[in-house]
């Protein structure tokens, strides 16, 4: 079972029902990842160069022939992050990186083999965005991201780092985080069912049948 079967709906995430007061217990003090701002931007890049290394298997032959790319995790790296505030506006400020994407690249080389090999993608960004007041604690600025690449071409490159250029569909989302310690109403600990494991029995179909058939199976009269 898990979370979904619902089992015990007073004990277990989900839509509330009736009044959201019933239940409260106390005050929990949990650790999170606060977001204090984010913004999110889509947009479709062309001519974009992905070298690629760590490609398997290790026996291919050049030229290639693109297949497809696309994200490996969601959690992108950010880089070269210049962060300044911005006098008139009261808790903004200009945010400048390079958001750097993991991408796995599937290719076919020229003997019909197929291939893989691990790239990355980057995205630069010049935004305003509200920053977390001064503090103790520092913030963070921090980028998930996603890549689909429906069209490229191989360029050059040996078959152990080849460099490929292709036309992907970006999502980028962009956060100001903070690790901090908030007081939430609860209800208390989760309970958390049994897992169910999956099983597929030769004999599930067969055992469902009956025992014997309905009918006779002949049409004659007595």
């Amino acid at each position: 079972m898990s979370f979904s079967n619902n089992c015990k709906p007073e004990k277990m995430p989900g839509p509330l029902k009736g009044n959201p007061l019933a239940g409260l217990c106390e005050k929990t003090c949990i650790q999170v990842e606060k977001v204090f701002d984010a913004c999110i931007k889509q947009e479709t890049l062309t001519d974009v160069v992905v070298n690629l290394d760590h490609v398997k298997p290790c026996d291919l032959t050049t030229p290639f022939q693109f297949i497809s790319a696309k994200t490996c995790g969601s959690r992108a790296e950010v880089c070269d992050l210049v962060v300044t505030e911005l006098p008139d506006s009261c808790g903004c400020a200009r945010v400048t990186c390079n958001v750097i994407i993991p991408v796995t690249v599937v290719f076919v080389d020229a003997c019909g083999k197929q291939g893989m090999g691990y790239g990355s993608v980057c995205v630069p960004r010049d935004i305003v965005m509200h920053v977390a007041s001064e503090s103790v604690m520092p913030y963070d600025i921090i980028a998930d991201a996603t890549i689909v690449a429906p069209t490229g071409e191989y360029k050059c490159g040996p078959a152990s780092s080849p460099t490929f250029v292709i036309t992907c569909c970006a999502t980028v989302i962009v956060k100001v985080v903070m690790n901090v310690q908030l007081l939430v109403p609860s209800y208390g600990y989760a309970y958390i069912p049994a897992c169910q494991d999956y099983t597929q029995d030769v004999c599930d179909g067969v055992f469902d049948l009956p025992l014997y058939p309905n009918d006779c199976g002949c049409d004659c009269k007595i």
